[in-house]
């Protein structure tokens, strides 16, 4: 049958895209967007709509600037949610991406993959672990590291050894079991009955952990520094409590790196700066770059449990992603990048100390480490982050009423600079929009 040609809904508006479209399909085109609308929706895509996104679109990047689809250029101090630690259309990772898509994609883990095993062994070599094992997200190498606790108990004689210890305001991703790690209301509603397993304290507070580590307890799971939950940084003195008390209870210490490491503090692992050594560490977001690849590292005694056919992933390790991370540690490895880097930040963190001080109704607090900063607003900080994108600075809100700012790892002094600068002029904005009630009032 001739097939119809129609228009169909596009993320730009109304029907201006003309499909060709099999009669039997037809119906579908144009019945969804009615059925939506009899509910009071208006489609604008065909995606699910879990994402509260803003009406903006880019088509290409360099470096720390992105280009939108109307040609404006933004600075890009969000990175993809910290994932782009290299920036946009970085040489080395186009590189190596291309030369391996033009040689294998995909073949599966029945197979080696000399790619993977590559990585891995860079990853040990750099860390304290012994065993790596791929995923394709931070949600995903955080199952692995639940399961990894708990299959270390279960080998070890103690199958009850199943809580883990978590803390208020942490994100560990959006899986079930993740979902419950968390503990954010928010996140858990309407998804049935939440996951067992979690005992959640305040964050920060060794009491309460002291108070619900027991003879179930298989793992204290934290993050260095809560992003989501507002860029609070654990102290090091509370990270060397969790050490001792897990070790005392023979339970053991999950880091979720998922966020901060690659780089994103100053070392290649937020760790390595804490004097505290996890046994299980999860990776992910900037460990590819920008490509899909999450990581599940752990020492050869914690990872004793996942032996041939307790855990797999069809995608994971799989060569292009490799790629990535390898090449992702190339630049990450060369002399001086670190050095560098923590220059950077603390350049960062000193202007954004002056915009604190310049503009005290609008900034509270600079916190973070690295370049992983946060500003807790005196105003809502879904309006800061409103005031930067105006300015052509993107940032993300977080818990606590936190801007983050996330700015690629090989962002330029000069970038820098500029950030700042549309701060202040943000900062400026908000503060003349919050006088002029009062101005009116004043000329009435």
């Amino acid at each position: 049958m001739k097939a119809i040609k129609i228009g169909v809904l596009t993320p730009r508006g109304p029907a201006i895209e003309c499909l060709d479209v099999p009669p039997r399909k037809a119906a579908h085109f144009i019945s969804a967007p009615l059925q939506a609308s009899n509910r009071g929706q208006t489609v604008t895509s065909h995606l699910m709509p879990t994402f509260a996104r803003v009406d903006l679109a880019f088509e290409r990047g360099e470096g720390a600037w992105l280009v939108a689809t109307t040609g404006e250029r933004y600075l890009d101090f969000t990175s993809g949610v910290a994932v782009n630690a290299l920036g946009h259309a970085h040489p080395r990772l186009v590189e190596a991406l291309s030369a391996q898509a033009a040689k294998l994609l995909h073949v599966s883990n029945l197979f080696r993959i000399p790619e993977s095993e590559r990585l891995a062994e860079r990853l040990c070599a750099q860390s304290f672990a012994d065993y790596v094992f791929f995923a394709n997200s931070g949600a995903e190498a955080m199952e692995g590291a639940i399961k990894t606790a708990r299959k270390f108990h279960a080998v070890n004689g103690a199958p009850e050894r199943v809580r883990i210890i978590t803390f208020e305001g942490a994100f560990h991703g959006r899986t079930l079991a993740t979902l419950a790690a968390g503990g954010q209301k928010k996140y858990l509603d309407g998804f049935g009955p939440v996951v067992e397993g979690f005992d959640q304290v305040p964050f920060g507070d060794i009491a309460a952990v002291k108070r619900v580590i027991g003879p179930a307890t298989a793992a204290i799971l934290v993050e260095p520094i809560q992003g989501e939950g507002g860029v609070r940084v654990a102290s090091n003195q509370f990270l060397r409590e969790l050490r001792e008390l897990a070790d005392a209870n023979g339970a053991l210490l999950i880091f979720d790196e998922v966020q901060t490491g690659m780089g994103r503090t100053g070392d290649l692992f937020a760790y390595q700066h804490t004097g505290v050594t996890p046994d299980i560490m999860a990776l992910a977001k900037a460990l590819g770059g920008g490509f899909p690849v999450g990581a599940c590292l752990t020492t050869a005694e914690a990872g004793k449990g996942m032996t041939a056919g307790t855990h797999g992933s069809t995608f994971g390790g799989n060569p292009l992603a490799m790629a990535a991370g390898n090449a992702v540690l190339d630049v990450m490895l060369a002399p001086g990048f670190f050095e560098r880097l923590r220059g950077i930040s603390l350049l960062l963190k000193q202007r954004l100390a002056e915009m604190k001080d310049r503009h005290p109704g609008v900034i509270a607090e600079v916190r973070g480490e690295g370049l992983l900063i946060g500003l807790r607003s005196v105003v809502p900080n879904g309006q800061l982050v409103d005031a930067l994108r105006a300015e052509k600075l993107l940032t993300v809100a977080a818990g606590d009423n936190v801007v983050r700012l996330l700015p690629p790892l090989i962002v330029e002094e000069a970038d820098i600079l500029e950030a700042v600068s549309r701060i202040d002029r943000a900062a400026s904005a908000i503060e003349r929009a919050a006088s002029r009630p009062v101005e009116q009032e004043t000329a009435r």
